[in-house]
């Protein structure tokens, strides 16, 4: 009489770290034919053999920043006025976008979603904040400094950051988030953004407190 392999159990989803695997006990009693029924050997042929069982998938890439759907802002501000060129250096352009401290954050998303919609890499674009850090950079930071560091190096995505880092930040483009009102905070991180923004700065903050520091 034929002998037949266990029929492999088939689950609905592999489970994740944490659960353990079934165990072998657990799968279902092999079928034996009825005494006296003869198998043929097309039938034994077709039972499925049970391989080895997948390894545990690896998490994929991390997903693109989570932004939730915003209006799409209205006409942006002209640009303030623009610090005097440095020495061998062009001065980037600086636009002020108005908004509190609270709506900072807020604001420098739609910005940032507006340039990539007119055609910038998000590569190109520098995120700073003056006050807390942006959700996407807390995000990032879960996964150890090493990892978050060398995304800016890779120049893949939108790189978000403390303005107060002691690492040499730049970018083409350079987003200020002042959602922090600290005159003498404010003060370096608009120092450290327009150093670091190689064609445009956009500001988003209170007009009476950065409007004079690029005056």
């Amino acid at each position: 009489m034929p002998v037949f392999p266990e029929e492999p159990e088939i689950h609905e989803s592999i489970p994740g770290p944490g659960v353990p695997l079934p165990h072998k006990s657990d799968a279902s009693a092999p079928r034996t034919p009825a005494a006296g029924r003869a198998v043929s050997p097309s039938a034994v042929a077709a039972v499925p053999v049970p391989g080895p069982r997948p390894a545990t998938p690896r998490p994929g890439p991390r997903p693109a920043p989570p932004r939730a759907d915003r209006p799409v802002p209205g006409p942006r501000p002209a640009p303030g006025p623009k610090p005097a060129p440095a020495p061998g250096r062009a001065t980037p352009a600086v636009q002020l976008l108005p908004a509190a401290p609270g709506d900072a954050v807020e604001r420098a998303d739609e910005a940032v979603d507006a340039l990539l919609e007119s055609g910038r890499r998000p590569g190109d674009v520098l995120v700073l904040t003056v006050g807390e850090a942006h959700p996407w950079q807390q995000h990032e930071l879960s996964f150890g400094e090493e990892s978050y560091w060398a995304q800016l190096a890779d120049g893949g995505d939108v790189f978000y950051a403390d303005a107060e880092a002691s690492r040499p930040l730049s970018r083409d483009v350079v987003v200020l988030v002042v959602n922090d009102g600290t005159a003498g905070r404010v003060e370096r991180a608009a120092r450290k953004a327009l150093d670091g923004a190689g064609a445009l700065l956009v500001v988003c903050g209170e007009r009476e407190l950065v409007a004079p520091l690029f005056a």
